[in-house]
C-alpha cells in the first residue's frame, strides 16, 4: 500500500499539488544559495544586522527546503535533488556577486513576492482536493512571509 491509501487522499487530485511543490522546492535551493552568498559578500556599514539576518533567512529556507520534499514523498511524488534540476525549473534566478545590502534585500523581497504568490495559489489548488496539510502548511509560510516583507520594507525605507 501506498502512503495516499492511508491518509485518504486520491492519487489523481494531489498530482497538480505535487508538481506546484517541486516547483516551490526547486525555488527555495535557489533561493538558499543566493542568500548564502548574499550571507557571504555582504560589506557595508549595515554588514553586522545583515550578515545575521541573512543567516537567519537561509535557515530558515533550508528548513522549508526539507518540508516541501517531504510533502512530496507523503503525496507519492518524488523530490527533485539535483541542483542543475532546480536551475531549469526555478522562476527564482540565480544570482552572484551582490556585496550590497540594498541590492540583496531587492532580491529577496522579490523573491517573496514571487513565493507568496505561488504559496497563494498552491493553498488554492490543496484546498480544491482537500490536502488540508498542504494547504496549512501554505497558510503558514504566508503569515511568515508576509510578516517578513513588512519587516525588510521598513528596515528598507530611506
Amino acid at each position: 500500500m501506498k502512503t495516499l491509501d492511508y491518509i485518504k487522499l486520491n492519487e489523481e487530485g494531489v498530482d497538480n499539488v505535487v508538481t506546484s511543490l517541486q516547483q516551490l522546492l526547486a525555488g527555495f535551493q535557489v533561493y538558499y544559495t543566493n542568500l548564502r552568498g548574499f550571507h557571504w559578500n555582504i560589506k557595508g556599514h549595515d554588514f553586522f544586522v545583515l550578515h545575521s539576518k541573512f543567516e537567519e533567512l537561509y535557515n530558515d529556507a533550508a528548513e522549508k527546503v526539507d518540508e516541501l520534499a517531504e510533502r512530496i514523498l507523503m503525496l507519492g511524488g518524488i523530490p527533485v535533488s539535483k541542483f542543475s534540476d532546480y536551475l531549469k525549473v526555478s522562476r527564482v534566478v540565480e544570482i552572484d556577486g551582490v556585496n550590497h545590502g540594498e541590492e540583496a534585500l531587492k532580491n529577496i523581497l522579490d523573491s517573496y513576492s514571487y513565493f507568496i504568490s505561488e504559496e497563494r495559489k498552491l493553498l488554492s489548488l490543496a484546498s480544491e482536493v482537500k490536502d488540508e496539510v498542504t494547504a496549512a502548511l501554505m497558510s503558514d509560510y504566508l503569515k511568515g512571509q508576509e510578516k517578513m516583507v513588512w519587516m525588510l520594507t521598513a528596515y528598507s525605507a530611506k
